[in-house]
């Protein structure tokens, strides 16, 4: 997401300054972020204008990876909208931010364009599209809780997936920490 990128900014320049150091133009890929897609920024539930966030005090202003279906179904019921029926057109969905936000999470939810969520559910009450928008998000969103109950209840099994995980970035990794070691004039450890 969009919050990333100053990760990504950073590991560009990096790259950049190492290559031009070390007269070595192609040792490491300066990378561009990709942010795209209608997921890239998630605002709050309870407050369209903020992003979604876990330290949010109001557990309703979003959805955790470890809520269940049940959760899941609640805070969207109880996500703000404003009294008006849903928006007409993508311009008048950019202006009412509660509004704009759930469509937004709905088209991603639905790998679908804003745009035609918004023709779909025109002039709809909030009512109907909040039941479509649980029943999509349950379907998408429940099974991602559900395995990460699972894997919470079973820490041996995260430690395994970890160290697996470790050992392949290691192999991964160590030719090309050899290959700064050389090109920046270091000895082996």
């Amino acid at each position: 997401g969009e919050d990333q990128k100053q990760h990504l900014e950073l590991t560009r320049d990096i790259a950049i300054k190492f290559n031009n150091d070390f007269a070595a133009p192609d040792f490491f890929p300066i990378t561009e972020p990709l942010i795209f897609g209608a997921a890239t920024r998630v605002m709050s539930l309870r407050d369209g204008t903020k992003k979604m966030s876990k330290s949010d005090p109001s557990d309703y202003s979003r959805i955790n990876l470890t809520d269940d279906a049940d959760a899941i179904a609640q805070k969207i019921r109880r996500a703000k909208t404003d009294p008006l029926p849903m928006p007409e057109t993508p311009e008048d969905a950019g202006k009412r931010a509660d509004a704009d936000n759930l469509l937004g999470i709905y088209a991603a939810l639905a790998d679908r364009e804003k745009e035609d969520i918004v023709r779909e559910f025109a002039g709809r009450q909030f009512s109907e599209f909040k039941a479509a928008l649980t029943e999509l998000a349950v379907a998408k969103l429940g099974p991602v809780g559900a395995e990460m109950q699972r894997l919470m209840k079973d820490p041996g099994h995260v430690d395994a997936v970890l160290r697996d995980g470790a050992g392949r970035a290691r192999a991964l990794a160590g030719p090309i920490l050899a290959d700064v070691y050389k090109t920046v004039g270091f000895l082996k450890p």
